[in-house]
């Protein structure tokens, strides 16, 4: 993956304004941008999704520009074929699960064609949650609210997959388990990954490139073998 971001936005605050400046660029399939609350991660990954219009700048991923402000250039969130979990997984509560997977497949009026329903059973015996296919979100664990969340983002075949804090609502022995799950999927699927994250523990866990974040710019990119060696150092 090649990804290369040079945005800026401006947020009024009752508190205190808050403007970001976020550039960096990378050839790696696996991004995290870290840092602690607060400090424009989630901004970022936003405007790659295309949820948030950024002042100013550009983002492109791989030689396809999503946003240049300059050019008037606003690919629509639809259009650019990019998974996106949110921390809460923002899952529909009245939907069973086997719904909320083929959400994004589902034709606003109609059913789904047969090859998309058997994409939605694919994917969702890779999450092993065929079985809870008739189930709404309220029923199941957090664990497997995640899974059916990750299932919906990857069933249209995204360019990428964008996590954010994708493990922060699991317990401490549930999210390594899931942190082993995720990575073997991705692996599989071949599916280049941004993650926001303030836990070191994943940066050490999924690798790839550093984007390092504090209050709203990038402080440096690094690979994460290089962080995990400066972490050891300090502790």
């Amino acid at each position: 993956m090649r990804i290369t971001v040079d945005i800026k936005k401006a947020y009024r605050g009752a508190a205190r304004d808050f403007h970001l400046h976020s550039t960096f660029s990378t050839t790696d399939n696996r991004v995290v941008l870290f840092g602690p609350s607060g400090s424009g991660k989630t901004l970022t990954l936003r405007a790659i999704a295309g949820l948030m219009r950024p002042d100013a700048g550009s983002i492109t991923l791989d030689g396809r520009t999503l946003c240049d402000s300059a050019q008037n250039v606003f690919v629509p969130p639809r259009d650019r074929r990019i998974g996106y979990l949110f921390q809460d997984y923002a899952l529909f509560p009245h939907l069973t699960v086997a719904q909320n997977v083929a959400f994004g497949l589902t034709p606003l009026c109609g059913r789904l064609s047969a090859a998309n329903r058997d994409r939605v059973h694919s994917i969702m015996e890779l999450f092993g949650i065929a079985g809870l296919a008739g189930s709404r979100p309220a029923r199941i664990s957090g664990g497997q609210r995640q899974r059916v969340a990750l299932a919906r983002a990857l069933v249209n075949d995204p360019s990428a997959l964008l996590l954010d804090e994708p493990f922060s609502a699991l317990d401490i022995p549930l999210r390594q388990r899931v942190r082993v799950e995720l990575a073997g999927i991705l692996n599989r699927l071949d599916i280049p990954l941004v993650m926001v994250t303030h836990d070191p523990a994943d940066v050490a866990f999924f690798g790839g490139d550093v984007v390092s974040y504090g209050d709203g710019k990038v402080l440096e990119v690094q690979p994460a073998e290089v962080m995990r060696r400066t972490m050891v150092r300090v502790a």
